[in-house]
């Protein structure tokens, strides 16, 4: 899609805010609307689609985090960048749990504002044209990766994925067995790599745990490499375990590589 015709909708009560983001984005050619009530944000949501929503959390009529969260029950997933004056890291958390794809704190950079928007409209722009490329579906275990589709399944069964879990998924399950450091992990998926929000790969890490692991607290595709960071695990094929315990230490790690590879 060109820039110009990206429509970024900005909920935000503070006029003097909203009018500055509006200035700044629409200097850099996108189309710019503001809301300065949640409700009547949230209902512009319903009746049109924008490529991308700047939310405040603290808004009068319905807040900011009620909002994120009624969008990503939507199956057209619209990008969030969350502005709030809650500095703490349990709300930056939150809003990242609830779906956000990035969290800025005010008072806060507006030149910075616009390069992460976009930096994730390159990101998302990636996405697409590494999905035309790359179409097959990628499997591992009983994981059953769709790039075109963006579905997954596990076992047959779909598993509901954000934007941002997908790409993280998609992303460990095409580099199976390398080690993946925090600001790596940052800069492939969100397409930054800044210090101090390495909390948000943990953040999306024990989320993406939570849905496709057996039991997260002893995760067998997303391991963590401690002191360094996390890598993509293939499981054994189905009776490749029995085997495993019948040989000796010393072969068992050619033995995982040939079953990682010989299909």
């Amino acid at each position: 899609m060109d820039q110009l015709a990206k429509q970024i909708l900005v909920i935000e009560d503070d006029p003097d805010i909203g009018a500055l983001l509006a200035l700044h984005l629409g200097d850099e050619g996108y189309r710019v609307e503001i809301a300065t009530d949640g409700t009547a944000g949230l209902n512009r949501l319903k009746t049109r689609r924008y490529d991308l929503l700047v939310l405040d959390l603290m808004l009068p009529g319905m807040d900011g985090l009620e909002i994120c969260r009624e969008m990503r029950r939507q199956d057209d997933y619209q990008p969030i960048v969350i502005i709030s004056a809650k500095a703490t890291e349990t709300q930056r958390v939150l809003g990242l749990e609830l779906g956000a794809d990035d969290y800025l704190t005010k008072p806060f950079s507006v030149p910075e504002l616009v390069a992460r928007i976009r930096a994730l409209f390159r990101l998302i722009q990636a996405m697409q044209q590494q999905a035309q490329g790359k179409s097959a579906v990628v499997s591992c275990g009983d994981l059953s990766i769709d790039p075109l589709s963006h579905q997954v399944n596990l076992a047959g069964v779909g598993i509901a994925l954000t934007v941002k879990e997908f790409d993280m998924l998609l992303f460990f399950a095409r580099h199976p067995g390398k080690v993946f450091t925090r600001i790596e992990l940052l800069d492939n998926i969100w397409g930054y790599s800044h210090d101090g929000y390495e909390h948000t790969v943990n953040s999306h890490i024990n989320r993406l745990r939570a849905k496709i692991e057996p039991d997260p607290a002893n995760p067998v595709y997303i391991q963590t490499v401690w002191g360094v960071g996390y890598k993509f695990v293939e499981p054994l094929r189905p009776g490749a375990a029995d085997l495993l315990q019948a040989f000796p230490p010393s072969g068992r790690d050619k033995l995982f590589r040939v079953s990682m590879f010989k299909r």
